[in-house]
């Protein structure tokens, strides 16, 4: 996994729905291309024309609650969307994230963190620095069998390594 990453900071609030991450009338597609050109499109109209890819979206309690579609982390991760940071995530969005390679971070301290700041996660300190403020917060460690699900990229690279590796 890429053990540092750093990026611009794009802010939502709680309970950011899967609906909300793409919307439902879009999912007549799986091509995460197609996808992307539509991420968070009800909850900030111009997002995607906003980031940049790399950036991090940081949101309060609740993150990828609503139904389980794994519409929703394909739909980030596509639009270059480095990762997600808030304090607590719904846990069928938390597993599909790691299934589909997108890195998460728990962090209580999510809503002192502004959009537009820059922040740093650095995954072998565990921390999370946020270089506009100064102020540097420690995350809950992401497990090793889930840091080596996004190393892969995902579940079914993960699970395709590991079979090529037994032949």
């Amino acid at each position: 996994m890429q053990k540092n990453i750093e990026g611009k900071v794009w802010r939502f609030g709680k309970d950011i729905d899967t609906d909300l991450i793409i919307a439902a009338r879009y999912l007549n597609t799986s091509d995460p291309k197609e996808l992307a050109k539509h991420v968070m499109e009800d909850a900030d109209p111009e997002f995607v024309n906003k980031m940049t890819p790399g950036d991090i979206i940081v949101a309060d309690e609740n993150f990828g609650c609503g139904s389980s579609r794994e519409h929703a982390p394909i739909a980030l991760k596509a639009a270059g969307v480095a990762a997600v940071v808030a304090p607590t995530f719904a846990r069928i969005f938390y597993r599909n994230a790691f299934n589909m390679g997108l890195p998460i971070f728990e962090l209580e301290e999510a809503s002192q963190i502004q959009e537009g700041d820059v922040i740093a996660i650095d995954m072998d300190a565990g921390t999370i620095t946020n270089k506009t403020q100064n102020k540097t917060y420690k995350f809950t460690p992401i497990p090793e069998f889930m840091q080596e699900l996004i190393d892969a990229g995902g579940l079914m690279s993960f699970a395709k390594k590991e079979l090529e590796a037994q032949n």
